[in-house]
């Protein structure tokens, strides 16, 4: 009875210091407090409590005493890092520096506060912004005929191209002051999903002058001249931009481009100026082969020390016209048949003014910085919303072939194998769509989450990946045949393109997200980091040891909320008060964000700067980040959903899904840790009950596949943003026409299984209806929609076939 009352004490007190982030000091008070009373109370022996507090005090005083802190543990902890920390670059200073935290903290603290992420604004559109949508969106949508794009143009029609300048889609993010549109995150991201929806490359091509690219960069970083000379011409398509960073010798490594400009004199427009005379090789440069204006990073030299004592201030980025003088560019690259505009370009002793600077001479060396701060859009809007857009379309597509497309006598949806792939479809469709919108709120905050924007790059263009593969498999033969009629088969080819630019996801996964978001994101590592780096030895030893302290207090926490947490199946974490019917879903998140925080408090203090070169273990830790998050946009979008019931069983499913795979993540780290025998004892903190959660039921998998497979409110709000025609003509108005017709027709279909009456071989379906109408099986009047079904049915299984005579094959002309 003793122990039990001396179990229940520890973990009243150990949930009350975690609940209200205790600091050092009060954590050794209440440790103090759970020893007295043991002993005072008998329910420790006398040898065990001596031994305890002989422990405990001396271990108390030193910490809690700041002189002795100092002396004794936080210097020389300072300076042993000091010796053993790899030195950083300033690109990776500036990497880590870059865009804001936000929720990504949150996450990493192991205490996320979910009153914030509830009470963030659910997303929503302008008057304006619906108007564009469902007006010139819908409008281009219909103008755009992939396969012919794709296949016989190899580019947008000119009709295209000038519908895009005529209604500004290249201005989506220009203020109106300078003739832009001046939409939201929300609004940019929603258009580019409804265009990639009807055609990847049309998709493109609007997405590239509104993310990376000079509008971006002098929105942010350009002077008020140059803004007011390029913005305009860019908003009305005046101006074709592109923004050439990627060397062949430097792709993913950014900050080592060769591409070098040197500071010097020489003759422009008949005067000698300043200026940098610039050599560059590009490759992979989107709408390069067609760009007006050049947007090109590089590395300045100042060898004659020109403008200062500093003979190599850095990255710096340009505004230079495809006409200037040694400029060469116009040769194209095939990227997987896509036929956005994409190339080679390269300079040759290229002379342009300091001015041509994207900031003017104040920008010179700041472009490493300006680059990393705008990455958020290509990651944080655009790639994001392709993925959503081809896992929408496999969710719509997919389900409602597999409810027309029978085999056995009954639709393939019904199989369970195919049910389980729908349901995958469904719930990352579901979960994916939950990120993107979170994330695009942040960004009309005002937040630059670079963290968050790299977990969504990587997590959203690999669920389409899996998507886009299942899809394909229920397909079968319909997915790959290629011609007009081929909804999928362009999507699905094309998907290692968002797998590779803005960041290739390997790295992304394993340098990245983790490597960024531990500096990043830690309440207190970065003041440590600093407090090392700080060459005054008195201010760095109080600055340290101040970060050390609450470093270690906030370890302290995590390691107890988490036990308690695991220890009570999550029951003891908290929820917002308007969790309703998903508040578990909350208190799992919850716990294995405190499990996350102290496995990567203690990873980073065994390994320290060696953890960078560990990249499996910073991929799993990456991944385990990256669930966190998606769980939590889940949970925020079926909140601002107003909780439907209906569509509950995509939430649970996407929910579980991501508490399992972020569990198997850190399960992943704790069996692989360098210290074997460490990784075992912080499973007895982190999993004391082993691995708990599972893997979506088959009972919650049928419900997901289910949706899919007839038009419903709750399919809607899947699949809600891409293009849908109603036009019969069309293949995707053909599908949904078709299996509204299915479903009507599954009656009487019921009938003639129940009959067991077989076709005759050779038997047309007409003729075989009107025998089971004389017989009695359905009715006359049934034989209409019995036919309409089937011819529907055909239409739409049906694959495209060419002339012998033409070559079955690509137009790679």
């Amino acid at each position: 009875m003793a122990w039990l009352l001396w179990i229940g004490f520890v973990f009243i007190v150990l949930w009350v210091l975690s609940r209200i982030r205790a600091s050092l000091l009060l954590w050794s008070c209440g440790l103090a407090a759970l020893l007295a009373t043991a002993t005072l109370a008998n329910w420790l022996s006398a040898w065990l409590a001596s031994l305890l507090w002989l422990l405990f005090l001396p271990t108390a005083l030193i910490l809690n005493t700041p002189v002795l802190r100092r002396l004794l543990i936080s210097d020389p902890t300072r300076k042993r890092i000091q010796k053993i920390l790899p030195p950083m670059s300033d690109s990776e200073k500036t990497a880590i520096e870059a865009g804001s935290i936000w929720w990504d903290g949150e996450l990493f603290s192991g205490h996320p506060n979910w009153q914030q992420l509830d009470d963030l604004p659910a997303p929503s559109l302008t008057a304006e912004e619906t108007a564009f949508l469902e007006g010139p969106v819908n409008t281009l949508c219909e103008m755009i005929d992939d396969w012919e794009i794709t296949h016989t143009l190899n580019d947008l029609p000119e009709s295209v191209w000038a519908f895009l300048k005529q209604e500004r889609f290249f201005g989506m993010i220009i203020p109106k002051q300078y003739g832009g549109l001046e939409f939201s995150a929300h609004a940019h991201s929603e258009v580019i999903m409804r265009i990639a929806s009807r055609s990847g490359s049309a998709g493109v091509t609007v997405m590239v002058p509104n993310s990376l690219g000079p509008a971006e960069l002098l929105l942010h970083y350009g002077t008020d001249t140059q803004k007011q000379h390029y913005l305009p011409r860019l908003a009305n398509g005046e101006e074709i931009p592109c923004f050439a960073l990627t060397n062949p010798l430097a792709g993913s490594d950014a900050g080592a481009i060769p591409d070098y400009g040197v500071i010097c004199r020489d003759q422009h427009e008949g005067e000698e100026i300043l200026g940098i005379r610039l050599n560059w090789e590009k490759r992979y440069i989107t709408l390069g082969p067609v760009a007006t204006l050049l947007g090109l990073a590089f590395k300045v030299l100042d060898p004659d020390h020109l403008l200062s004592d500093n003979p190599e201030p850095g990255i710096s980025c340009a505004l230079i016209p495809t006409t200037t003088p040694g400029v060469e560019i116009g040769s194209r690259h095939a990227p997987l048949n896509a036929v956005f505009q994409n190339g080679p370009n390269r300079g040759k002793d290229v002379f342009i003014p300091l001015d041509w600077i994207i900031g003017g001479e104040k920008g010179i060396g700041h472009g490493w910085r300006m680059l990393m701060e705008c990455l958020s859009a290509g990651r944080g809007i655009s790639l994001p919303a392709t993925a959503v857009s081809s896992a929408k379309l496999a969710s719509q597509t997919t389900g409602a072939y597999a409810r027309v497309r029978k085999q056995f006598k009954m639709p393939i949806g019904r199989f369970e194998g195919v049910e389980e792939a729908l349901a995958r479809i469904g719930g990352y469709t579901y979960m994916m769509d939950a990120a993107r919108l979170l994330t695009t709120t942040a960004l009309d905050l005002g937040e630059k989450p670079s963290v968050v924007t790299a977990i969504i790059k990587y997590q959203l263009t690999e669920h389409m990946r899996k998507t886009l593969n299942d899809a394909m498999d229920i397909h079968g033969g319909r997915g790959i045949c290629m011609g007009p009629n081929n909804y999928l088969a362009r999507p699905y080819q094309q998907i290692p393109i968002a797998i590779t630019v803005e960041g290739a996801n390997i790295l992304t996964r394993s340098m990245i997200i983790f490597g960024q978001g531990a500096m990043r994101c830690h309440p207190y590592l970065t003041k440590e980091l600093d407090a090392i780096s700080d060459p005054d030895p008195e201010n760095a030893s109080h600055a340290f040891d101040k970060a050390f302290i609450g470093h270690l207090g906030h370890t302290l926490g995590n390691a107890s909320r988490s036990l308690l947490y695991r220890l009570s199946f999550g029951r003891l974490a908290p929820y917002p008060k308007q969790a309703g019917v998903m508040h578990r879903h909350y208190q799992h998140l919850g716990t294995l964000s405190a499990g996350f925080a102290f496995l990567s408090d203690i990873a980073l203090l065994m390994l320290g700067g060696a953890l960078k070169r560990k990249e499996k273990l910073s991929g799993r830790l990456a991944d385990a980040l990256g669930f966190l998050y998606l769980g939590s946009a889940i949970l925020k979008h079926f909140s601002n959903n107003t909780q439907l019931p209906a569509e509950k069983p995509l939430a649970d499913w996407a929910c579980q899904y991501c508490l399992q795979q972020a569990e198997e993540a850190i399960d992943g780290v704790l069996r692989n840790f360098p210290q074997a025998w460490l990784g075992w004892a912080l499973r007895l903190i982190i999993m004391p009950w082993g691995r708990t959660f599972r893997a979506p039921s088959d009972k919650l998998g049928h419900r997901v596949g289910t949706l899919l497979l007839s038009p419903s409110s709750t399919r809607n709000v899947l699949t809600a943003g891409i293009f849908q025609s109603s036009n019969a003509d069309d293949i995707t108005g053909r599908l949904e026409d078709a299996l509204r017709k299915a479903i009507v027709a599954e009656h009487a279909e019921q009938k003639i299984r129940q009959s067991r009456r077989t076709q005759a071989i050779g038997q047309h379906y007409a003729a075989w209806l009107k025998e089971l109408a004389a017989a009695s099986i359905i009715r006359s009047s049934e034989i209409p929609i019995l036919m309409d079904a089937y011819n529907a049915a055909l239409a739409v299984i049906q694959v495209d076939d060419f002339p012998t005579t033409q070559p079955a094959r690509e137009n790679q002309s």
